[in-house]
C-alpha cells in the first residue's frame, strides 16, 4: 500500500473510526475508496498541509479555495457525504477534522504529517479576510459589507439573474419548470409589500436595500415614496442607474448610509431583507431599537432573516469559520426564537412568523446552477479563488437549508399606536390571497 491515496484513505479510517464515505485521488494519481462515489482530488500535498496546520472547517475551506483540493462528480452529493467529516459525529463521536486534535490518534495524526512533505503552515489564499474579533463598528462593518458585496455587479448579475434579488425566492412550486427565478423573485418583493400593507403616498425604508429591487418594486408597483440604504457602494451605485432607468428618481433614494445614522423618520413601513444576519448579537438590540424609532404608530417591519437551530449551551455559540473568512465577515446566526424576543423588547408587537426555509434552499439551487453554467465567465469577473468560495458556499447551504441546519423566517412586527390598535385585517394572513 505504497501509493498516496491507499494511505491517505487508510489512515482517514484510522482517524474517522469508520469507512471514507467518498473515493479518493491523490497527487500521484492513484485512487482508494468506494467506485462510483464523489472523488476528493486531493491536488498536491499542500492540500494536506492546509488541513492539518489548520484542523477544522477553516483548514479544508483554504484547501478548496486555494484549488489545492477539489471534487469530482456530483458536487451536493459528494458535500452530503463528506458532512460526517465536518459535522456530524461518528459512532465514537468524533469527526475526522475534530480526531486530529485529538491525542489519542496522534500517531495517525503524525503519519500524515510525514506525507504531506514540508512542516511549514501555507500562506491562507488571498480572499481570506483575517479579523481578531467582531466589532459591528460603522467602520467594520462597512469593511464586511464591502468584502461581500464590492465583487462587482456583472458578477452577481451572473449568479443572481435578471432579478438582482440576492436573498430566498418564494416559490409557487419547487418544479424546476414550473416557476422561474425571476418570478419566485417578484412573487418575494410582492409577498413583502403585501404584508407591509403599502398604500400609495407612504413612506417606506429599505434597511440593507442591495441592487434596488424591493425599492423599485414598493415605488412601481405600491405608489409609495422608499429610501433605501447600503453600505456598499458598488450596490448604491448600479440601484441608483435602475432608479434613474425607471424614471423613479422622484420616488426612490438610495443612499450609502448606515442604518444606525438614518434620522429622517418616521416611516408608514420598513423592510429588512437578508440585512440582520449582518448585525451582529451585541448590535441587534440596538438595531431593533432604531427601527422601532424610525416608525410611525402602527407602521409595520418585515425582518427577512437567516435563523441557526438553537444550542443547549448557548454560550458555546461560535461563527461558521469558512463563511466568517470568505463569505460574511462578522456575520452571526440567531435562533427565531431569539430574533422574536429582542423585536419585543425594543417594543414591537410580531404578529406574524413565517418559515421559508425549502425556498432558500431552491434559490441556491438556482444560483449554483447559473455559476456553473457560465463558470469561466465568473472565474474572468472575479478570480479562480472567489469563485470557488461562492460555489461551495452556495451549494453548502442549499443542503443545510434542506437539512434543518439553518432556517429562514419572515417576521412581521408592529409599533403598536397606544389605543392598541393594530390596524391589521381580522383574518391577517391576506397577503396569501
Amino acid at each position: 500500500m505504497s501509493d498516496a491515496a491507499s494511505r491517505l484513505s487508510s489512515l482517514a479510517e484510522q482517524l474517522l473510526g469508520a469507512p471514507l464515505p467518498v473515493r479518493l485521488r491523490a497527487w500521484d494519481g492513484s485512487e482508494a475508496g468506494p467506485p462510483g462515489a464523489p472523488t476528493l482530488v486531493v491536488r498536491n500535498r499542500r492540500a494536506l498541509r492546509r488541513i492539518l496546520f489548520k484542523p477544522g472547517e477553516l483548514g479544508l475551506a483554504r484547501a478548496w479555495v486555494s484549488g489545492d483540493l477539489g471534487i469530482e462528480g456530483d458536487l451536493y452529493t459528494a458535500l452530503d457525504a463528506m458532512a460526517g467529516l465536518i459535522w456530524e459525529r461518528g459512532e465514537d463521536g468524533r469527526t475526522l477534522l475534530g480526531a486530529l486534535r485529538d491525542p489519542a490518534v496522534r500517531s495517525a495524526g503524525r503519519e500524515l504529517l510525514k506525507l504531506a512533505g514540508p512542516p511549514i503552515p501555507p500562506t491562507p489564499p488571498r480572499e481570506e479576510v483575517r479579523r481578531r474579533r467582531h466589532l459591528h463598528t460603522r467602520h467594520s462593518d462597512r469593511q464586511a459589507i464591502s468584502h461581500h458585496y464590492d465583487v462587482g455587479n456583472d458578477f452577481y448579475e451572473l449568479v443572481l439573474g435578471p432579478s438582482m434579488v440576492y436573498s430566498c425566492a418564494y416559490w409557487e412550486s419547487f418544479d424546476k419548470d414550473a416557476t422561474t427565478l425571476e418570478s419566485a423573485q417578484r412573487d418575494k418583493l410582492e409577498l413583502v409589500c403585501r404584508k407591509l400593507g403599502l398604500k400609495e403616498g407612504q413612506r417606506l425604508l429599505d434597511v440593507g436595500c442591495g441592487w434596488g429591487s424591493m425599492a423599485l418594486h414598493a415605488a412601481r408597483e405600491h405608489g409609495v415614496s422608499v429610501v433605501g440604504v447600503t453600505l456598499s457602494q458598488e450596490q448604491a451605485g448600479y440601484a441608483r442607474k435602475r432608479v434613474a432607468d425607471e424614471g423613479l428618481t422622484d420616488r426612490v433614494e438610495i443612499r450609502v448610509q448606515d442604518y444606525r445614522d438614518v434620522a429622517d423618520g418616521p416611516f408608514d413601513a420598513i423592510s429588512s431583507i437578508g440585512m440582520a444576519e449582518h448585525v451582529g448579537a451585541e448590535r441587534y438590540l440596538e438595531y431593533a431599537r432604531q427601527l422601532y424609532g424610525l416608525l410611525k404608530p402602527g407602521g409595520r417591519l418585515l425582518n427577512h432573516q437567516i435563523a441557526r437551530r438553537p444550542q443547549s449551551d448557548e454560550s458555546a455559540y461560535s461563527v461558521d469559520e469558512f463563511i466568517d473568512a470568505y463569505v460574511f465577515p462578522d456575520g452571526e446566526l440567531a435562533p427565531i426564537g431569539t430574533t422574536v424576543t429582542q423585536l419585543e423588547r425594543a417594543g414591537f408587537e410580531v404578529r406574524d412568523v413565517e418559515a421559508l426555509r425549502e425556498h432558500y434552499a431552491h434559490t441556491l439551487r438556482e444560483w449554483v446552477a447559473n455559476l456553473e453554467a457560465d463558470w469561466d465567465r465568473a472565474v474572468r469577473l472575479t478570480s479562480p479563488g472567489r469563485a470557488r468560495v461562492w460555489r461551495l458556499y452556495m451549494a453548502a447551504s442549499a443542503l443545510a437549508f434542506e437539512r434543518n441546519r439553518i432556517g429562514i423566517n419572515q417576521v412581521l412586527a408592529i409599533r403598536t399606536p397606544a389605543s392598541g390598535a393594530p390596524g391589521l385585517p381580522p383574518r391577517t394572513r391576506t397577503w396569501q390571497a
